[in-house]
């Protein structure tokens, strides 16, 4: 018996992994806006966190879910008997879309204390 393709291969890191960030997002409460910041009203460098360790953990976090990612679709497992075209299709999705939210997430919130 064929093992059937789950639609979702090569996007659990994806999701999962966006899953994850939002809730750990939403657990940190981040600032959102410049009157948020803990340098609001003055100047220098003040971070979108209420500590400035986790400014960098999130980043890193942001990295790790990019990584993950890739590697998710280095496996075999995701190819799961697809022909090259939709593989490549389906890495390249799951790529850009993690890059484009990890960077608009990152950027926003690397710039708004600054």
């Amino acid at each position: 018996m064929a093992k059937r393709r789950s639609p979702l291969a090569g996007f659990w890191a994806l999701l999962t992994g966006g899953v994850l960030l939002l809730v750990l997002t939403v657990a940190l409460q981040p600032a959102t806006d410049v009157r948020g910041c803990s340098n609001y009203g003055g100047n220098g460098n003040g971070s979108a966190f209420s500590d400035e360790v986790r400014d960098l953990n999130y980043h890193l976090l942001l990295l790790l879910w990019i990584v993950a990612v890739a590697v998710e679709q280095l496996l075999p497992v995701t190819w799961n008997g697809r022909r090259a075209g939709p593989i490549v299709l389906r890495a390249l999705l799951a790529v850009a879309l993690v890059v484009t939210a990890s960077c608009w997430v990152g950027v926003k919130l690397l710039l708004l204390c600054h």
